[in-house]
């Protein structure tokens, strides 16, 4: 029988009772059609790219599916009918995944990281924060250095030797 991952993502408004819902109609449909459903994940709710369907965020869960094709067919029919999915994908394999799939080992490795306290942003790193920690101001126009802008270690500006032929050009050449 062939193999299939199947992602769907529901509206960030759905609760995840209403998600599990989803997930047993589908498996529901898959058993009815003879196949079965060997790795059920749910991702929670995630951040998406770009808005759909006016969600910025939404309930992401993947199926491992061992059913006939029209098992698939009725599953996107189902969830082109349903209000609570926003988008699916179906996709044929050789072969499913063992183990968790690439999406659950990086939210092990998030939670991991967090737990060695790794921080996660540059405020974190010794040596100082954001720009504004260092001498001078750190934005353009600050600080008190001949040329304006923070120039790091590279220290002030020279002074650009075609000066005046560069104000000629840009006035039209009139001086």
């Amino acid at each position: 029988m062939p193999l299939y991952e199947h992602v769907f993502l529901a509206r960030q408004d759905a609760s995840p009772q209403q998600v599990e819902e989803l997930t047993a109609q589908m498996t529901g449909i898959v058993e009815q059609a003879g196949g079965k459903i060997t790795k059920t994940e749910n991702w929670g709710v995630r951040s998406l790219t770009y808005r759909m369907n006016k969600n910025r965020k939404a309930h992401f869960v993947l199926l491992n599916i061992e059913a006939p094709s029209s098992a698939i067919s009725e599953i996107e029919r189902q969830e082109r009918i349903s209000e609570d999915v926003i988008r699916y994908l179906s996709v044929r394999v050789e072969e499913h995944e063992e183990g968790p799939s690439a999406m659950m080992r990086k939210a092990d490795r998030d939670r991991e990281r967090d737990d060695r306290g790794g921080g996660g942003f540059r405020g974190d790193r010794e040596g100082g924060g954001f720009r504004g920690d260092r001498e001078g101001g750190g934005f353009r126009g600050g600080g008190d250095r001949d040329g304006g802008g923070f120039r790091g270690d590279r220290g002030p500006r020279r002074p650009r030797e075609d000066a005046p032929e560069a104000a000629a050009a840009a006035t039209g050449g009139e001086e």
